[in-house]
């Protein structure tokens, strides 16, 4: 059922509708996902402090305080630091001058530095941990939205790319790669160089101009220029976009905050091959329940890489004589060797995915984190990591997942009778429904009928064939199925022809599977935001935050 939402605009109101859709009616959703999503509480053997609803998380906060060890003045100087090299807003540092307050905690989420903010979902995530933070502070709590960046991967391929749909209604996939990049560096180190200027060309040639182009433009340029760190002009849009709403930006990659967690590090170095070990089981265990590991975890596996002088990141391998050692480099480290080399020179190390959270909730009071369908998959055994380590698990909620249906869309699906779950089966399989229940009944009606009488005329000479010579009927099944094949041919030929000649109506359909199932995935994990904001302006920001409803663990539709 919709619901409906009303935003103020300086235009005048605007009036949203949203519904909800179970994600176990989107294809491709992992079993424990699903699971995690309809009854957290029936998984506490993976997730033990997972809670039902998001209003029961102020329970945590006396055990995240008792368990905080980091000295918050000095995260918070370089947290200062860090955002005012952003140009942030005064709500975000007011919001890291709370943080210094020994009884404010911490609500996060995170996402790789993606082009221009990368997938829309990298907004969802930062708006549902504003959200949360909102509601705690509602109910007389201290709470601050931290966005950490993780910087410190090294897949370049995956953040270097960012997709719209131009005035053709075709989807486009605008790249930047800089010269500076090479394997293995981390997503932070990268220095955007001249290139992103044709980059930045290519993105608006792909928008139609409207009243809100322009804005937006000034915005990318001045953030994403030549000199600056991919993941400070990732970081600069997101406040521009969201400073208003305080939210704090975090760079893990920062020598002063590696300082900061070396005890984790040393820990983590110290006790690995517990670690591996419990991971291991825990994958097993997750297997025989009828899961999937989410994290491949070898008997060689070490929670954390190794960062050379070159900035590079590798992965830390064990050898059979128990030593460990990197691709890049030919010595060799006992444990010891890398538990005083972490003591030492922190900055020479960053943390793996299982290891990666639990470093994120030493160095913030996190009180829950909001991630995606493959975050939560990763907690089922992150958790162990966290025992292990003697750390309170983290609860973690699914971030707030949309659809956004604009109102020539929307016409569209109304006018043929469809939801957004029955674009998943693919175009290709719903274009032939279309044409015949609303392009062209009469000729659909006349193949139904056909297939009747050749079925009833065929089914016919069959019994009389089978009396006189049963071979013969053998033989009459054969062509029996050519000639299904040869109509079934001939009425997809219909359904192009009919669709062919219907050119607006197919153009329609086709742009609106492009604008909300792109590459027949969910919207929200291919379109970037300034698609949408060129369209709408940055209004869009606030009506978002206005559909959020965090206790709806399904799929949200949004119809502006």
């Amino acid at each position: 059922m919709k619901q409906e939402i009303i935003c103020p605009c300086p235009t005048g109101n605007v009036i949203l509708q949203t519904e909800s859709l179970p994600f176990s009616e989107v294809p491709n959703q992992s079993k424990l996902f699903i699971d995690y999503q309809n009854n957290p509480l029936a998984l506490k053997e993976y997730y033990p402090l997972a809670v039902e609803s998001h209003t029961q998380i102020s329970q945590r906060i006396p055990e995240v305080l008792a368990n905080y060890k980091a000295d918050r003045n000095l995260l918070c100087d370089v947290l200062e630091e860090m955002n005012r090299s952003c140009r942030t807003s005064e709500k975000t540092l007011e919001n890291i001058k709370l943080l210094r307050d020994e009884d404010c905690v911490a609500v996060v989420s995170g996402q790789q530095a993606g082009l221009f903010t990368g997938p829309l979902y990298t907004i969802y995530k930062a708006l549902s941990a504003v959200k949360m933070t909102e509601c705690l502070i509602g109910r007389g709590y201290k709470a601050v939205p931290v966005f950490w960046i993780a910087t410190e991967d090294h897949d370049f391929e995956e953040v270097s790319k960012a997709s719209v749909i131009n005035s053709q209604g075709n989807l486009v996939e605008v790249k930047n790669e800089p010269k500076r990049c090479y394997e293995n560096l981390p997503v932070g180190y990268v220095e955007l160089d001249e290139s992103i200027t044709p980059t930045i060309e290519e993105l608006f040639d792909n928008l139609p101009h409207t009243e809100f182009t322009d804005e937006l433009r000034e915005f990318i340029e001045k953030t994403w220029a030549s000199g600056i760190d991919y993941g400070d002009a990732f970081a600069r849009l997101l406040i521009d976009f969201l400073g208003k709403y305080g939210l704090i930006v975090l760079c893990p990659l920062n020598d002063r905050l590696k300082k900061l967690a070396t005890p984790i590090y040393v820990e983590a170095i110290k006790k690995s091959d517990e670690i591996v070990s419990a991971l291991r089981q825990r994958g097993e265990e997750l297997q025989k329940a009828g899961y999937h590991a989410q994290v491949l975890v070898t008997e060689d596996y070490f929670p954390l890489f190794w960062q050379a002088k070159n900035r590079t990141r590798h992965a830390l391998k064990k050898s059979e004589n128990g030593t460990f050692k990197t691709k890049d480099i030919e010595r060799e480290f006992t444990l010891d060797d890398l538990a005083e080399l972490a003591a030492k020179e922190p900055q020479r190390f960053s943390p793996s995915v299982v290891l990666r959270s639990v470093v994120q909730d030493y160095l913030l009071p996190t009180v829950c984190y909001f991630g995606g369908a493959a975050e939560i998959a990763y907690f089922a055994q992150s958790a162990e990591v966290y025992r292990i380590l003697e750390r309170p698990v983290t609860p973690i909620f699914h971030r707030q997942s949309f659809t956004i249906i604009e109102p020539k869309h929307a016409k569209t699906l109304k006018k043929y009778g469809l939801e957004l779950k029955d674009l998943f089966v693919g175009i290709e399989n719903l274009m032939p429904q279309i044409v015949e229940q609303y392009l062209n009944r009469e000729m659909a009606q006349i193949f139904a009928e056909v297939d009747v009488n050749i079925n009833t005329e065929l089914d016919r000479l069959d019994r009389h064939l089978s009396q006189i010579e049963p071979t013969l009927a053998e033989s009459l099944a054969n062509r029996h199925r050519k000639i299904a094949y040869h109509i079934s041919n001939l009425r997809t030929k219909f359904h192009n022809a009919q669709m062919r000649k219907d050119n607006v109506i197919s153009r329609q359909i086709e742009t609106a599977f492009t604008s909300l199932v792109p590459n027949r995935h969910l919207q929200e994990r291919t379109l970037n935001v300034n698609f949408f904001i060129n369209h709408h302006g940055l209004y869009l920001i606030d009506w978002i935050y206005q559909a959020i409803e965090l206790d709806d663990k399904g799929h949200r539709i949004i119809y502006l």
